[in-house]
Formats: C-alpha cells, sequence, structure tokens
C-alpha cells in the first residue's frame, strides 16, 4: 500500500507513527540488500574512523575514535559499527560484515540504488498524501541491528538530533528489508508522544570548543509500559513523527534487522536550525523529493 487511507492518517495523527504494509517488494528489499553487500565487501575504513556508535547520552559525548569523521557524514557514505567489535588498536575482533551498526548519511544522494528508492514515484506519492509540498531529504541510513552484537537503541525523538522551528516538520521512513521481530529488535513506540515537545537537542558548540557537540535539556525517564511493540514484515514502512518516542531492544536472536531509512523535511516556512549536528553543504544541498 501507497498511501494511507483516511483513517490510518488519522491514526498516524493520533499515535505518531504508522505501519503501511508491503510498501516495497521482495525484489526491491533483495535489490538493496544486495547493494549494501557490495559496499560493505569494498569498505576500507582507516582505523582512527572506526568508531562505534552509540544513542546513549553519555558515549555521545565521550571520545569515540574521530568525532569529525562522524560530524562530516552528512554529505558522505561512512561506515559506523557496534560496541565491541574492535581491539585497541583498531583491529576487527569480527567478521568486517558483522562489525557494521550503520551506514549513513548519504546514500539518497550519491547510490543509484538508494537515490531510486528515495525518490521513487510511490515515495513521493506517499509525501504528497502527507500533506508535504516542498519537501526534501535531509539524510539517509542503512541500519544492520546485527545479530547477537546488534546494540540497543535507547527511547529518544528524531528531533533531538534534527531539529527544525517550528516543531511537527520532520519525518522519518523506515522500511523493512527482513522481518522486523520482537526477538531481533523491532521498533518500540510511545503512542501520542509526538505531542508534548522535545526534552533535549543535540547542538553543535561553538567552532573550536570541546566537546564538539552537547546536549540541552535531558532525557526523561520513560515509563517501560507505556512502549507498544511494532513487529513488521519484510517491506513494511513505518512512519514515524519526528517528536515521537521511540526505541529497539538489543538483538540477541542469530537474525539481523536490516532497515533503510530516511527524513523528510518539509521546508516550506521552516528553519533548519543552525546548530543541528547535521548540515546542508555546498556538495549537498538538501535535495527536493519532487523532481
Amino acid at each position: 500500500m501507497a498511501c494511507p487511507s483516511p483513517s490510518q492518517l488519522q491514526k498516524f495523527q493520533e499515535d505518531g507513527f504508522l505501519v503501511l504494509e508491503g510498501f516495497l517488494s521482495a525484489d526491491e528489499c533483495a535489490a538493496m540488500q544486495q547493494r549494501i553487500g557490495e559496499l560493505v565487501a569494498a569498505m576500507d575504513v582507516p582505523a582512527h574512523c572506526r568508531i562505534e556508535f552509540s544513542t546513549r547520552e553519555d558515549e555521545q559525548l565521550g571520545t569515540k575514535g574521530n568525532k569529525d569523521y562522524f560530524l562530516s557524514s552528512g554529505d558522505k557514505i561512512r561506515f559506523f559499527f557496534e560496541k565491541g567489535v574492535f581491539d585497541k588498536k583498531g583491529n576487527f575482533l569480527v567478521p568486517p560484515e558483522k562489525s557494521v551498526n550503520k551506514i549513513g548519511h548519504a546514500l539518497h544522494a550519491y547510490d543509484p540504488v538508494f537515490r531510486s528508492v528515495t525518490y521513487s514515484p510511490k515515495v513521493q506519492a506517499l509525501a504528497k498524501s502527507l500533506g508535504f509540498q516542498m519537501p526534501v531529504v535531509v539524510q539517509s541510513m542503512y541500519i544492520f541491528k546485527q545479530p547477537h552484537f546488534g546494540g540497543e537503541v535507547a527511547p529518544h525523538q528524531d528531533s533531538t538530533f534534527l531539529h527544525t522551528e517550528p516543531l511537527g516538520r520532520l519525518l522519518g521512513i523506515w522500511i523493512a528489508l527482513e522481518d522486523a521481530t520482537l526477538e531481533n529488535g523491532c521498533l518500540w513506540f510511545i503512542p501520542g508522544s509526538h505531542t508534548g515537545g522535545v526534552s533535549r537537542r543535540l547542538v553543535r558548540t561553538p567552532a573550536g570548543s570541546k566537546p564538539d557537540v552537547s546536549f540541552l535539556g535531558s532525557e526523561p525517564v520513560r515509563d517501560a509500559s507505556l512502549f507498544v511493540p511494532t513487529p513488521v514484515r519484510r517491506g513494511d514502512l513505518v512512519l514515524i513523527h519526528g517528536e515521537v518516542v521511540h526505541k529497539s531492544e538489543q538483538n540477541l536472536s542469530n537474525r539481523s534487522r536490516h532497515a533503510y531509512t530516511f527524513h523528510l523535511m518539509e521546508s516550506l516556512g521552516t528553519v533548519w536550525s543552525p546548530e543541528n549536528w547535521l548540515q546542508p553543504t555546498a556538495e549537498l544541498p538538501f535535495p527536493p523529493l519532487y523532481t
């Protein structure tokens, strides 16, 4: 189903997330997985850039290899790794293809397979059905959720990291390329949590400051009973409001949970915060979705 029905649109407005079943075919999913396998097989990441990815505040602000590798990745295709896959010298402790946490943040711009999906007619039709007038793509990621290694993603709001003024202009598109289950780390949401604003923000500090980023505000302790699991099948798409609180658990199963995700912003009447870690560049201005 490419576009939500009126009742689904209402549910999205109420809950802040929505599952659209069967958005991509099995062949489309397989093509993306094949392409990412080629990228991983060809990756050559210098040891000093082999940084572990985390959504935990203390780990984000700590020293994790070359942080510039992350902060300058908005207009590049770069590799980020799971915790515990390197020794002290940066050598792999596991097969490299099992070590990657995610690839980001410009697959949509530079890789033809992911560009074709991101700018496909059905994605454009979906955005129009949601009321987007001048949407732009601000980032994209391929997430692996590796078997046994795939770390938890702590409760968060996407607008913590990708802040807009006013709020409500950011939308996550999350597409399952493998079944996402309770066992391998499906998404969990707090329905309706997108109406309460943003509790914290990750901001770049002034040039020359250390650390390079800091948090404004703090993430409140969330009642675990409020989270609703959202298992989906391969090819299903999940709409994620920029302010809805969501998480995923560690993958302790023997099955990975691959997904492709990207974020859209309504650019009409919207200010992209100059304090965001991710900024458009001369090489890659935020490209419009509608072509």
